[in-house]
């Protein structure tokens, strides 16, 4: 009981934050975030390696889910790629299943009509911790992204296309 409690109080104290850019801790907290949570073959090293990474993107704002203490246990990004608006998002294993990512993902929806993503549609790789990392794909089904046909094929991931468009448009 006293674990919900203070589950339910974190959950309560953790807000949004939307920037075009990173502060050098926010940057690190990102960067154990995606090492820890994405397969290990997607990490990175260092900084360094993962700012190139951002180097390589156009037009990004950053949402970064936040505690008072300045913690942050999700992440996303949009960004453009030829002419497209396209997204990523990590969550802490500590905050999985309990409606943020979902919060999350209503934000970016705020800001944007067409989202596309590329999602890890299998389970087969490992993360750091040694876990298998479970695939998000019935998660974006569930928030409304259609599933295409159109494939990544690299050493370092496998993933199918998503994509969600604003109805209301």
């Amino acid at each position: 009981m006293k674990q919900k409690k203070h589950e339910l109080r974190m959950k309560e104290s953790l807000k949004i934050i939307q920037t075009a850019e990173l502060n050098e801790q926010a940057k690190k907290q990102v960067l154990d975030l995606w090492n820890n949570e994405y397969p290990e073959k997607l990490s990175y090293n260092n900084l360094t390696d993962f700012d190139n990474y951002f180097q390589n993107l156009s037009n990004l704002t950053h949402f970064l889910l936040t505690s008072d203490e300045n913690l942050i246990f999700g992440w996303a990004l949009t960004f453009d790629r030829e002419n497209e608006k396209w997204f990523a998002i990590i969550l802490s294993e500590k905050i999985k299943g309990q409606g943020l990512g979902r919060k999350m993902l209503e934000k970016i929806k705020q800001t944007e009509t067409i989202l596309n993503g590329w999602v890890i549609d299998h389970n087969n790789d490992k993360k750091k911790n040694g876990q298998l990392y479970a695939s998000p794909m019935k998660f974006y089904e569930k928030c409304g992204f259609e599933i295409h046909k159109e494939r990544l094929e690299l050493d370092k991931i496998s993933a199918v296309k998503i994509k969600w468009t604003d109805k209301k448009q």
